[in-house]
């Protein structure tokens, strides 16, 4: 009796930490943030008042499911470079608190269901998305950090998917408009990721990993770089709001936010130090989220 009980007390806990494992698994808050995404482009596509809740639903446990497998993919390809580096090394798979065969068991299982959940769902249009979203990033931009800062370019392409998958699960066609959400968020990664990698690129570097622009690592050139991007955001960012996506709110709060990350980037610039890029990288996180909510404020309004 006092053994069962004992099991009994155990379980809860054992299944909460298996659901910790999995939630790190698929990256919870970057899963999110990429479901947030997707999301925000499903209602501005969206006609006033006639917003398709069942379909919005679907594309947000589709979209879920089939970021949640690319994520894990990604883990099991970097298994051992994970177990390397200090930001990674408490992952499930390097801690072998999961298996191999485990994680690649559920990938397969989230990455089909969501794939059929966006086909059946919403529209075909945004299962392929999905899909070719799910295989750049698992089998192309993870293999391809091992080769260099290449890696970066082709990872923006899937990173990017997230306003298309919305749009077109909203409307099952694309053009001019979602095009131009997927050149926002295209063009954001590349100051976004490479500050992470700037702040990160001693433990990267532990993994072999050279992921800033050029392999010189932390310097001015590099910095010149992310400088460069930050620079082609601030038009690209407002190319929607040209286009009638957005307001004058919206082209106020949009170009606020990108001038505030230039400033960021500039001081990156002069100072090469990694509290700069540390700044330019929290600013980025809040950068997408902020502009992707007052273009939806300004629809609604």
């Amino acid at each position: 009796m006092i053994v069962e009980e004992r099991y009994e007390e155990r379980l809860p806990v054992a299944l909460s930490r298996k659901l910790a494992d999995i939630a790190q698994l698929v990256k919870l808050r970057l899963s999110m943030l990429v479901v947030f995404s997707a999301v925000i482009a499903f209602l501005l596509a969206s006609t006033a008042g006639a917003i398709d809740w069942s379909r919005l639903l679907m594309l947000v446990i589709g979209g879920f499911l089939v970021t949640g497998s690319a994520n894990g993919f990604n883990q099991v390809i970097e298994k051992h470079a994970d177990g390397l580096m200090k930001r990674t090394h408490n992952r499930p798979l390097p801690t072998g608190r999961m298996s191999s065969l485990e994680v690649i068991s559920l990938c397969i299982i989230m990455g089909i269901s969501g794939v059929l959940i966006l086909g059946f769902f919403t529209t075909p249009l945004t299962a392929y998305f999905g899909a070719a979203s799910l295989v750049l990033y698992s089998f192309v931009y993870t293999p391809l950090k091992r080769k260099g800062p290449i890696a970066v370019y082709v990872g923006a392409i899937p990173g990017a998917m997230p306003p298309l998958l919305g749009w077109v699960a909203a409307t099952g066609s694309y053009g001019l408009l979602p095009g131009l959400l997927f050149a926002v968020q295209f063009i954001w990664q590349f100051p976004h990721f490479w500050a992470i990698a700037w702040v990160a690129h001693s433990d990267y570097a532990k993994a072999g990993y050279h992921l800033l622009p050029l392999r010189s690592g932390r310097n001015r050139n590099s910095a010149l770089f992310i400088l460069v991007s930050t620079i082609m955001l601030v038009p690209v960012s407002l190319l929607p709001i040209y286009y009638g996506l957005g307001g004058i709110a919206s082209y106020v709060v949009t170009l606020a936010m990108s001038l505030m990350l230039l400033a960021q980037a500039i001081r990156l610039v002069r100072s090469c130090e990694s509290s700069h890029a540390r700044q330019l990288m929290f600013g980025s996180f809040v950068y997408l989220p902020v502009i992707q909510l007052v273009l939806m404020i300004d629809k609604l309004v």
